[in-house]
């Protein structure tokens, strides 16, 4: 591969434009690059939960899980260009299914939490909302972008319960009965 930078610095960003994959520039608060920065973000926040402990399966899904996200931000970044393919959607989906299969069925709902590599997950799945969020209202959009964001913050909270199952902790409850004493 050749080298895609050779200066990490070039000023071409002091007046407040960044430049797309395609050569345009945009402003640095445009929806696209808001849209990017959402994407981008998800990642790291991916690169901070593999630093956790878990089963090697999961490591190995989300890793893969990481390189399509950088594909699809190519397409966030260059309009009209796609990368992501209905392929990488059918892996989420499988995943999904393997996943939940482990899991009891929902009875109420969870608050995000358990033990930290779950409680990641979770933060995770909701930045991947916000970036779903972000990338629906831009032109030129692949379908299976949004479909990609949408199955994989569905796949990080499975991944939440499946995780605090695993290290025995379980789900963590919204309790609706709560009582509030003053």
């Amino acid at each position: 591969m050749a080298n895609r930078l050779s200066r990490i610095t070039t000023r071409t960003g002091d007046d407040g434009t960044t430049g797309l994959g395609d050569g345009s520039r945009v402003p640095k608060n445009s929806p696209r690059i808001d849209a990017l920065g959402e994407v981008d973000e998800l990642n790291s926040l991916l690169g901070l939960l593999l630093t956790e402990t878990m089963p090697d399966d999961v490591r190995q899904l989300l890793e893969t899980v990481q390189h399509d996200l950088f594909d699809l931000g190519g397409e966030v970044c260059i309009p009209g260009y796609t990368l992501l393919k209905t392929e990488q959607v059918e892996r989420l989906d499988a995943a999904l299914a393997h996943y939940n299969a482990e899991l009891p069925s929902l009875k109420e709902f969870i608050l995000p939490g358990g033990g930290r590599t779950a409680a990641l997950a979770h933060l995770a799945r909701t930045v991947a909302r916000r970036a779903e969020r972000g990338v629906i209202g831009l032109e030129a959009i692949n379908p299976p972008v949004l479909q990609y964001l949408n199955r994989l913050s569905d796949l990080l909270f499975v991944l939440g319960r499946y995780l605090n199952r695993i290290d025995g902790k379980g789900d963590v409850q919204w309790n609706h009965e709560r009582r509030k004493t003053t």
